[in-house]
């Protein structure tokens, strides 16, 4: 399935905090950051709830495709 250009994959949601209630809220979307080393490893780096980047694993989140107007509302809001 081709995905159109202005959709993005940069935000995920979170579907599991299994061991870390205090860093990631089940539910709550995440941006992801580009890191191909955790990427490769099955990691999604995020800034988590004490505001500072770290890598979880994937099947924490589940990715999203968002319009892009969406995703540039995002980032104004943060």
């Amino acid at each position: 399935m081709n995905t159109p250009q202005t959709e993005s994959s940069t935000f995920a949601v979170c579907i599991n905090n299994d061991g870390y209630p205090a860093s990631l809220e089940i539910g709550k979307i995440y941006e992801i950051l580009t890191d191909e080393s955790a990427e490769s490893h099955g990691y999604f780096r995020v800034i988590d709830e004490s505001g500072e980047d770290y890598a979880y694993a994937k099947d924490r989140f589940y990715p999203l495709s968002i319009p892009m107007a969406l995703e540039q509302a995002l980032f104004r809001a943060a």
